[in-house]
């Protein structure tokens, strides 16, 4: 195995760590914090999500000798921040969190399961998806209402790195949101000494609390989403790269660290969607079959990165919210648009998924249960009826 490991690997798979956190951790701390989550129980969700995330690639690649690249499931915590505080608080979202890892080890044992959550219509999924991610999206232009000097620099920055290079366009403007914050933004006195206390790595073990509103509003869409979004997408990436993975053991690994971390806040560990590329293709070695060290190497640099969450967690606490949320937005600008194009593509389904995204950006819950939910299922009912109108005019 150590006769596979190359330098170019080592490059490769240290990249797609950092990109992938530094890219998405402000989406993952703003969807926690949305429903209910403290700064130390975000912290603690942070850190049990990278190094579950980091254990899970070592090994799965190890074990497949395939290049198995993990992340957590952003639009997962989108969704979050869409869904809001929820009755009950964080120890619910907990709760939906186990549920959600629970089914999704069931998907990949139980093939009817994980068929069911293929069958669903890509055109009513993504357009739930563009509902969820819209209005975070819209972060960015209120950041520069909240206040110009602080929000132009990030997004300036977002753009000016992406023209050159679309990959290092979000660290950019994560890079500006630093500068905006340590030159921009007042500091309270002894805020600076908190913040090397969080240098230790710290986790804390919330109880969960199961409901129904808790079932229906997260841990059913989160399901859905994060399958949907991310792992049968991440096979795809995989099979693209003329890799030829089993996704049934796949989807349960990946269902088993996520009720790992679970209990100390995490949401969803899943196959990686937009950064497997990067391990998986001639980046990571001219060999194929030497690629899979650049996805243990991210998987090492993850846990690494975990382990400096709560540091990361309490600096981004200095900043006014609207500043990290525009981060975020800029993050899902691309989902956004990729989801949006996927949801309208085709004519006969437009009007459904019209619907589950008009539903679900509404943001409006009803009977405690997220607009998410009443999205695909309004968005479902009417394309069911428009193929029963077809079918009766045949």
């Amino acid at each position: 195995m150590l006769k596979d490991f190359s330098v170019q690997s080592l490059f490769m798979g240290s990249l797609t760590a950092f990109v992938g956190f530094a890219s998405s951790f402000a989406v993952v701390l703003h969807g926690l914090q949305a429903v209910g989550a403290t700064d130390a129980q975000a912290a603690s969700a942070l850190t049990a999500l990278s190094v579950s995330m980091g254990l899970c690639a070592i090994v799965l690649s190890t074990a497949t000798k395939l290049p198995v690249s993990i992340a957590w499931s952003t639009p997962g915590a989108a969704l979050l921040a869409s869904a809001g505080a929820i009755e009950g608080g964080f120890p619910v979202a907990v709760g939906a969190f186990l549920v959600c890892a629970a089914l999704i080890v069931v998907a990949g044992l139980f093939r009817p399961l994980g068929r069911a959550v293929a069958a669903i219509p890509a055109p009513l999924a993504n357009a739930m998806l563009a509902g969820v991610l819209l209005g975070l999206c819209f972060a960015p232009v209120k950041a520069i209402g909240f206040d110009p000097l602080l929000g132009l620099p990030i997004i300036i920055a977002w753009i000016v790195v992406g023209a050159f290079k679309r990959l290092w366009a979000v660290p950019g403007a994560l890079a500006a949101f630093v500068l905006v914050l340590a030159l921009g933004v007042k500091v309270p006195d002894g805020a600076l000494s908190s913040l090397e206390h969080s240098l230790l790595p710290s986790v804390e073990l919330v109880t969960p609390v199961f409901t129904v509103a808790g079932l229906v509003s997260i841990a059913l869409p989160l399901f859905i989403v994060t399958m949907a979004s991310q792992n049968i997408p991440g096979i795809a990436v995989l099979k693209v790269h003329d890799y030829d993975p089993r996704p049934g053991p796949l989807f349960a690994v990946t269902g088993l660290f996520s009720l790992m971390s679970a209990p100390f806040g995490g949401h969803a560990v899943n196959l990686a969607a937009i950064t497997a590329a990067m391990c998986a293709g001639q980046d990571a070695h001219p060999d194929p079959q030497r690629r899979y060290w650049a996805a243990i190497i991210a998987g090492i640099v993850y846990i690494i990165l975990g382990l400096l969450a709560g540091a990361v967690t309490a600096f981004v606490a200095l900043a006014p919210p609207i500043l990290i949320e525009a981060v975020a937005g800029l993050a899902l600008v691309g989902a956004l648009s990729n989801s949006a194009l996927n949801a309208f593509q085709k004519a006969e389904s437009r009007e459904a998924a019209a619907i589950t995204f008009l539903v679900t950006a509404s943001g409006v819950s009803f009977a405690g249960i997220s607009g998410a939910f009443w999205g695909l299922i309004a968005g479902g009912l009417m394309m069911a009826l428009s193929h029963g109108v077809q079918l009766l005019k045949r």
